[in-house]
């Protein structure tokens, strides 16, 4: 007598949208090139406005230079004033770009340039404490050229370049009379952002 063979019924699976798994692979393909990108948000003319401010400041410095509580309050007014400027302008032309500040570049990009700029104002206050004002500038000059040439790394290439200036004119500053201490800030934080934000707002937009 033949045996009879009971055929069990094979669960069917469900059938894979197409659409669901394309969206994924562009999800994860958009996160891999946004971490593997630059920061392009770094201001043109906020560096204009930044530069114009630290000109401005040079000035006023100067003049108060006989006394140096009046000098060293003026540089660190415009040193709260410029950092206002660049956030600012950094936001707007993330905006710009549709790019959040807060991306994967845009953190690298301020895990790198802040530590100097952190270092640079705990320094600032013990030179001063200590009597030693006139190696504030060199100082000031070679850390946030620190900042922006290790920050520039996640950005375009004329930021890197930047860094670079302000780290020579630091140098200079350290081995020059303190009575050049002004002209050396007015330089860098005054010429070299509106140099160099003249040239990232004609290449890369504002």
């Amino acid at each position: 007598m033949a045996s009879v063979h009971v055929l069990r019924a094979v669960p069917k699976r469900e059938p894979v949208e197409l659409h669901s798994q394309a969206m994924d692979n562009l999800r994860v393909i958009r996160d891999t090139m946004e971490r593997a990108g630059s920061f392009t948000g770094v201001p043109g003319w906020g560096g204009v406005a930044m530069g114009v401010s630290a000109l401005l400041a040079a000035a006023v410095a100067q003049v108060q230079y006989p006394s140096v509580e009046r000098w060293f309050l003026t540089w660190v007014l415009e040193a709260v004033v410029a950092l206002a400027i660049g956030g600012f302008a950094m936001e707007l032309k993330a905006r710009s770009v549709h790019m959040s500040i807060f991306s994967p570049p845009g953190r690298k990009f301020a895990l790198s340039f802040c530590p100097p700029l952190i270092v640079g104002a705990l320094v600032t206050f013990v030179l001063y404490r200590s009597d030693v004002p006139n190696l504030i500038p060199g100082m000031w000059l070679c850390l946030y050229g620190t900042g922006i040439v290790s920050g520039g790394a996640f950005s375009v290439r004329i930021v890197p370049v930047m860094g670079l200036g302000f780290l020579a004119l630091g140098c200079a500053a350290f081995f020059s009379s303190p009575v050049w201490n002004d002209a050396y800030l007015a330089a860098g934080f005054g010429g070299l952002h509106i140099l160099f934000g003249v040239i990232i707002a004609r290449r890369y937009g504002g």
